[in-house]
């Protein structure tokens, strides 16, 4: 496995994490601690180290999960990211809350569900700029850095396109920027990605196989079940990224070359990508996406190496 810095902080991170929507409930599928403590530990079997989840992936069951599996590990081993701004009441359902005094709550509960005294990175959750922009809440997560609940405070922005959070990241303390990144969903590459490079932040992909449709596995006509939160995107959208889906394949994927292990390696070879946080439901998807780091080469500007 390859690591790169996360940005201007001290942590390196594996190029591909796993991203943990999936534990939570929403994507067709629940896991059971077994689970889960199989996949992830999968994961450290390939170098993988980074972990990404959030308050609201089932109203801190995907870090219930988690934190089950840190349990019987090594904590200090895992980077361990996640999010506040959101109160979860049903599948697909919830409610934003940035209060300062609700979000030190939410940051108290992410630590008893993860059974851990500190977070590595606790995002603002794709809240809108109005919330952002009060700095009482930044003042208030600012005392939990100093006190050591937190190491690093980031921004989960919600619109691909969101330059005022991004620019303001240096200033409110933020290290690094998560944002969708794909081969279908460019749109960084305008503003937020220049941004990120002049402040040295870390950024982490989420989404890199635009939910599973640059994996290759489905064709245009795919349909979803009610559980998978796939079943609510816009028909019409998903048969028209499916197309060019298959376009891509066809004119851009090295013949025999697996599509997603394209897919993922395509988003970090961009200079400003740290990482990708892809999904995965099993040990096999595990492996599968922890592949793509076979793609890249040592000259990333965020490359880590063992000092000689």
């Amino acid at each position: 496995m390859k690591y790169r810095r996360l940005g201007k902080t001290d942590m390196k991170v594996s190029v591909i994490g796993v991203g943990t929507w999936q534990f939570g409930g929403e994507w067709g599928k629940s896991f059971a601690q077994e689970e889960v403590n199989r996949i992830l530990g999968r994961a450290k079997e390939q170098g993988i180290n980074l972990l990404d989840t959030a308050e609201c992936y089932g109203d801190h069951l995907s870090e219930e999960l988690i934190g089950g599996y840190l349990a019987q590990d090594r904590r200090e081993d895992w980077i361990v990211a996640t999010k506040f701004g959101h109160h979860f009441h049903e599948k697909f359902s919830r409610t934003d809350v940035f209060t300062p005094d609700d979000v030190l709550k939410q940051l108290e509960a992410s630590l008893k569900a993860l059974r851990t005294d500190y977070v590595d990175l606790y995002q603002f959750h794709s809240g809108p700029d109005a919330v952002f922009d009060n700095d009482a809440l930044w003042t208030a997560l600012d005392k939990q850095v100093q006190a050591g609940k937190i190491r690093h405070l980031g921004i989960s922005i919600g619109s691909n396109k969101n330059i005022h959070q991004t620019s303001a990241a240096s200033r409110i303390g933020a290290s690094a920027i998560q944002v969708v990144y794909n081969r279908l969903e460019r749109e960084p590459e305008s503003e937020v990605f220049p941004s990120c490079q002049e402040q040295d932040l870390g950024v982490l992909a989420r989404v890199p196989l635009a939910s599973g449709y640059l994996s290759g596995k489905y064709k245009p006509g795919a349909t979803f079940g009610a559980g998978d939160v796939r079943h609510r995107h816009d028909p019409a959208a998903v048969e028209r990224k499916l197309k060019e889906v298959e376009s891509i394949q066809a004119n851009e994927v090295p013949t025999g070359m697996d599509m997603a292990k394209w897919a993922l390696a395509w988003c970090l070879k961009h200079n400003a990508v740290t990482a990708v946080i892809p999904g995965c439901k099993n040990e096999e998807q595990v492996d599968a996406n922890a592949a793509a780091a076979e793609l890249l080469s040592d000259n990333h500007p965020q490359a880590w190496k063992p000092a000689e």
